[in-house]
């Protein structure tokens, strides 16, 4: 155990500590004197501290066993992710959280972010680093990342099911597969974004009503109109995006001060505790404190490339590549989202936004990147599979023979 000590990175372990000050001198800034969001900064506190006792318990269990059940981790998202359609909280338009014993709250489709970098680096790790084939491995492992994301958008959460995707993309190319492919893909991708945004431009009342009226999804134009059109967008659906962008830019260089920020400090920045908090930190903080938080993320994210690099077996690398995607994906859509270059979509900024959930899932997967770091360099496990029937009822069978299908592919 003390040899597993040894081998941590202490770098990972600083920043997560400076990433903790950031968060809570933020959450404190603009919640002090607020009674209903007041407590806030010592619920953040204990949602750290059980954060860190997940990022040493994944730290020290090998992430190995993470990859060889990484099917059953799978089913068990979907299950959640099923159930919480039909017992879950709506919240700001999205139908994703489960109310858990003693108060506290679950949203499944940020556990399945994690879920699916470990079930989808299970799926490539089987390949032996050879090129994938389109139909037998792209098509197989695209149709079941579009399980989930179909699952998520009936909630209404279209953040996190872009991130699925995502995750998708960056694990296909670092799994290798075929250039062309790639091409194909990128551009399908590109010409869809593309031409969605001109449509929804040119042909922008018919676009209202066909989300609003025909889909149901009234609340993506107040997320597409500050965006796109921020001429034709009302007041209100602009209010948030407009006095973002007014406090980021009034911030400056060296920002007005800690609790001194006149827009944040008016609350005329929804969830300025939460998905909003980048908004605090450039207007208190200013340009340098903002540069100070991202130079801590590429720093994170630096250290992940380099255990990825030292790893002796496959699964590590994978992994770390699903991970460092959904984190960079979350921190480009929360800053631009409050800058211009993209919508709201009610991301979380990594470590600093509130929310306990969220927080988790970041420091697990923290965690499995530092039990690679521990573990990484041992002798790769084949994960073998027994050859004869397999003892049980239908669904033990069921779940071998797909496992074996897997492994053997």
């Amino acid at each position: 155990m003390l040899q597993k000590f040894k081998r941590m990175d202490m770098s990972i372990i600083l920043i997560l500590l400076a990433l903790m000050a950031f968060s809570l001198f933020s959450i404190y800034s603009v919640t002090m004197g607020r009674p209903k969001v007041g407590h806030y900064t010592e619920r953040m506190g204990v949602y750290y501290a059980v954060g860190f006792a997940a990022f040493l318990g994944f730290s020290l269990v090998s992430y190995k066993l993470l990859i060889k059940y990484a099917l059953y981790i799978y089913l068990f998202g979907l299950m959640l992710l099923v159930l919480v359609l039909f017992i879950g909280n709506e919240y700001y338009g999205a139908k994703g959280w489960m109310t858990l014993p003693g108060g506290l709250s679950l949203q499944p489709a940020e556990l399945f972010k994690l879920f699916l970098v470990i079930f989808i680096s299970f799926l490539l790790v089987k390949k032996r680093k050879n090129k994938l084939s389109f139909w037998r491995d792209v098509v197989p492992i695209g149709l079941l990342t579009l399980a989930p994301w179909a699952l998520v958008m009936l909630q209404n959460d279209l953040g996190n099911a872009l991130s699925y995707m995502v995750i998708l993309a960056g694990l296909l190319w670092i799994g290798n597969i075929k250039y062309t492919h790639a091409l194909i893909g990128l551009a399908v991708a590109f010409a869809a974004v593309f031409s969605g945004i001109q449509a929804y431009i040119h042909y922008h009342d018919k676009a209202v009503k066909l989300i609003s009226e025909d889909l149901g999804k009234k609340h993506w134009i107040a997320r597409f109109d500050p965006w796109l059109v921020p001429d034709l967008a009302s007041r209100d659906v602009s209010w948030q995006t407009y006095n973002a962008m007014l406090a980021i830019g009034s911030g400056g260089i060296e920002g007005k001060g800690y609790m001194k920020g006149t827009t944040i400090q008016s609350e005329r920045v929804p969830l300025a505790y939460a998905d909003s908090i980048f908004v605090q930190v450039a207007e208190e903080y200013g340009f340098i404190g903002s540069s100070v938080l991202l130079l801590l993320y590429f720093i994170l994210i630096h250290r992940m490339v380099l255990i990825a690099a030292d790893c002796r077996d496959r699964a590590g690398p994978y992994l770390i590549t699903g991970i460092i995607t959904m984190f960079v994906y979350q921190i480009f859509v929360n800053i631009g989202a409050f800058i211009g270059l993209m919508p709201l979509t009610g991301i979380t900024l990594p470590f600093i936004s509130y929310g306990g959930t969220s927080l988790l899932i970041n420091m697990m997967s923290v965690g499995i990147v530092m039990s690679i770091r521990i573990h990484g360099q041992e002798e790769e496990d084949p994960f073998p599979l027994p050859e004869r029937p397999v003892e049980g009822g239908w669904f033990s069978r069921t779940l071998q023979h797909i496992r074996n299908g897997f492994i053997r592919n």
